[in-house]
């Protein structure tokens, strides 16, 4: 292992050193301190129903402890970063098979938590042929090992939840934490999780503003049109914007590129929070856990990521590349 991938797997004394990344570092607690101020003032002037003052006191704490989990592992370096989304991917697996009952199919299960871990390895390992073989052999395996059951009643229903598991999470989460193969890896998946979280927000506030119209009333019954075409609108400014920099120099950091990259991360944001929301309606419940007071369970503070990632991912690698520079196969040796 060479010092320049030391430097980006483990190296944290310049973690600090792009504008962006020192921005949001800076602008994270100064925000929640800001929110926290703003709630206890209409709090105590008598703005705020105690129902209402709850939710945010719990979404604020769960930010609070969430924020510095998030940027921490993007801070120390790129094996960090890796290994946290491994583990994400894991918990979140875990919360999609009890909500489904996949955990009762314990030979799925470890299939599925095979895969995830191989990519994981895959993407710490800098090793994209073996990245992109994981999934279809893991399908076929998965294919292989429902038969040893011998109940052909509900196989089909079995590996497909394990199959559309190991897609809509470890795939999903995978792309993201092989962006942390690029040597500019901390601006990028800053620039991405903040651009994917603000465009919650926009939807969010758009949609109390001015949202009249229902997107997908027995989908998502609070999401409207109008919230979805706010967000589309701030969120692709807003990546545009932030993306300048982070792509300074770069195939990417042209207009129309920027634009493209703002569209794909709101569309498959709101995509992926509309596809978590039909499992949700399709199983009867309303989160995938209680983890997170205030926002429910992993896949549903994250479930915006796992469309975005992949797309993003390709995007950046088919114009400029992810990685070029650094030296591949860093354990297995290539």
């Amino acid at each position: 292992m060479d010092e320049m991938t030391r430097r980006r797997l483990f190296g944290f004394r310049d973690a600090l050193d792009h504008p962006l990344v020192l921005g949001v570092v800076i602008a994270v607690p100064a925000a929640l301190l800001v929110a926290a101020v703003v709630v206890f003032t209409l709090r105590r002037a008598g703005r705020l129903e105690e129902t209402t003052y709850r939710e945010l006191v719990h979404r604020l704490r769960s930010w609070a402890i969430l924020a510095p989990l998030m940027i921490g592992p993007v801070l120390l370096g790129a094996a960090w970063f890796i290994g946290s989304v491994g583990l994400l991917s894991l918990l979140c697996y875990r919360e999609f098979a009890r909500a489904t009952g996949l955990f009762r199919e314990r030979a799925i299960s470890v299939v599925v938590v095979a895969g995830i871990v191989a990519l994981t390895f895959a993407a710490l390992d800098y090793w994209y042929p073996f990245f992109v073989a994981i999934p279809p052999l893991t399908i076929s395996v998965l294919a292989a090992v429902a038969i040893l059951a011998d109940r052909p009643s509900g196989y089909i229903q079995r590996v497909a939840l394990g199959t559309f598991a190991l897609l809509f999470i470890g795939v999903g989460l995978g792309h993201l934490a092989y962006l942390a193969n690029d040597a500019n890896f901390r601006a990028i998946v800053v620039w991405l999780i903040v651009c994917v979280e603000l465009n919650d927000v926009f939807a969010y506030l758009c949609g109390r503003t001015f949202g009249r119209r229902k997107l997908a009333p027995h989908t998502s019954p609070n999401k409207t049109l109008g919230g979805a075409l706010g967000a589309l609108v701030l969120t692709t400014a807003l990546a545009a914007a932030l993306g300048h920099p982070v792509f300074r120099t770069t195939t990417i950091d042209d207009w129309r590129h920027l634009l493209a990259l703002g569209l794909i991360i709101s569309i498959g944001g709101q995509l992926g929070d509309l596809m978590l929301s039909s499992i949700k309606r399709d199983l009867g419940i309303k989160d995938m856990s209680h983890l997170i007071p205030g926002h429910g369970g992993l896949l549903d503070r994250f479930d915006s990521l796992l469309l975005v990632a992949p797309f993003v991912f390709h995007y950046v690698g088919y114009f400029e590349g992810v990685g070029l520079d650094q030296p591949p196969r860093i354990i297995t040796g290539g």
